[in-house]
């Protein structure tokens, strides 16, 4: 077994650890029961006592949080006695690329968060068209400290730190060839994050800052690490939402990329968007994206690409 996934499964394994030590420790320490959690006739279903949208949306990545940075929050509206879980499609069309994801997130004890996603991305124009790169992700998120809803009273947000562990198959169609073909040093690579997430119940606002550790290029989907830059590169994301109403959210968010491929002047990201969540079983988000530069010293493609996004979330 290769050592980037023996680390995903010890991770994995550490976590699962972690959540149930702190549910223990929190069972012990009150005694009072968790208001949060809603009537459940059997302790294996779920109790869904989470507030409405305070799971988030599924980012292009896998984990809980916005559509292009992950946020502390954990998935599903499980409470600390429960689980939660989620799948997701989601889609982006630029001027000469498409993109779709999907994926499933577990949540277990508002704890541990596990996640595992499929994107695929396409060139529709240029000299390109007709590549296809398809990459895998794997998720871990612990939270460390904070609760969204309960720390009212403080400027303590919700603190979790995550990794995902992604591996490109290679170049499909117009090419046959691994992505180091374009220049990119490995195949795979594992992103590393901290991400603090506070929600101002009075005012009806959600911010978000992750910090994360990275050599993707273009998420991955270009590989990681190249001929100009071949170690991790701290990169800040971000996030500010406006709640309208309990199922109607606004916001807009940037992330920032590092620059590792003289073939690939790689910007930032940002969007604006809003979602809608009718029920806790299933939300619809819609923004505009734009990605930046892909591949445009290549291609003479546009360096702005941007377009219209739509994902689709179901779960409990």
């Amino acid at each position: 077994m290769k050592p980037t996934k023996t680390l995903t499964l010890i991770a994995i394994f550490l976590g699962l650890l972690q959540a149930a030590g702190a549910q223990a420790e929190e069972t012990a320490a009150s005694a009072t029961p968790d208001i949060t959690a809603g009537p459940s006739s059997s302790p294996y279903r779920p109790d869904m006592g989470r507030l409405l949208a305070t799971q988030g949306v599924s980012s292009v990545e896998g984990p809980a949080g916005g559509g292009i940075t992950p946020w502390a929050l954990i998935a599903g509206y499980g409470t600390r006695d429960s689980y939660g879980a989620n799948v997701h499609y989601s889609t982006l069309r630029t001027q000469d690329f498409g993109f779709d994801t999907a994926g499933v997130a577990v949540g277990l004890f508002d704890r541990v968060e596990l996640s595992v996603a499929t994107q695929n991305f396409r060139a529709r124009s240029g000299p390109l068209d007709s590549l296809r790169v398809n990459q895998d992700i794997i998720g871990v998120k612990v939270r460390l400290f904070g609760n969204l809803v309960y720390d009212q009273d403080d400027w303590m947000p919700q603190v979790s730190i995550g990794a995902e562990y992604k591996h490109n198959n290679g170049l499909k169609g117009l090419l046959n060839a691994p992505v180091t073909a374009l220049g990119a040093k490995s195949d795979s690579g594992t992103d590393f994050y901290i991400s603090a997430t506070k929600l101002f119940l009075s005012q009806s606002l959600l911010a978000n800052v992750t910090l994360r550790e990275t050599k993707a290029n273009q998420m991955g989907l270009l590989g990681f690490g190249g001929d100009l830059h071949n170690s991790y590169s701290p990169e800040f994301e971000g996030s500010l939402a406006y709640l309208l109403s309990k199922n109607w959210a606004i916001g807009a968010e940037y992330r920032t990329n590092p620059h590792n491929l003289s073939a690939d002047n790689q910007k930032d990201y940002y969007d604006a968007f809003v979602a809608y969540f009718p029920t806790k079983n299933i939300s619809i988000t819609a923004a505009y994206v734009n990605l930046g530069s892909i591949v445009a010293p290549v291609t003479h493609n546009n360096a702005r690409q941007n377009g219209f996004y739509l994902s689709l979330q179901a779960g409990f």
